[in-house]
């Protein structure tokens, strides 16, 4: 999770790959950048491992949320604002859980020919 001042100003097609790929991590990694917005949400846009530009990432938001809790940024339940959706993370220190709640939706459906 990387925090910065304008989310939109990130060049996530340049900067996702570099940090996936970075040497630090070997098995390379997911990243979000985020931005802690005046009312206290997050909007956060996202760089999936593997896949690249994504709308939304659960596990991702949770990270986020907590992150920001960590670092004094964000507040037990916040909204994460993505470009695919919003979820609405609680973190909970007291008991160390995160809850996610929030839309699911299907948006693919395929076959992958194995004999290929």
């Amino acid at each position: 999770v990387i925090f910065t001042h304008d989310v939109s100003a990130i060049d996530l097609l340049s900067e996702g790959p570099a940090m996936e790929h970075h040497p630090l991590f070997p098995n390379r990694v997911n990243v979000e950048f985020a931005q802690i917005l005046p009312d206290g949400n997050i909007r956060m846009r996202v760089w999936e491992r593997g896949s690249g530009i994504t709308q939304a990432c659960g596990t991702g938001a949770c990270a986020t949320a907590v992150a920001a809790a960590f670092t004094g940024r964000g507040k037990g339940k916040t909204d994460i604002i993505m470009d695919g959706g919003t979820l609405t993370i609680e973190y909970q220190p007291q008991n160390d859980q995160v809850l996610m709640t929030g839309p699911a939706t299907k948006v693919f459906d395929g076959t992958i020919n194995m004999d290929r």
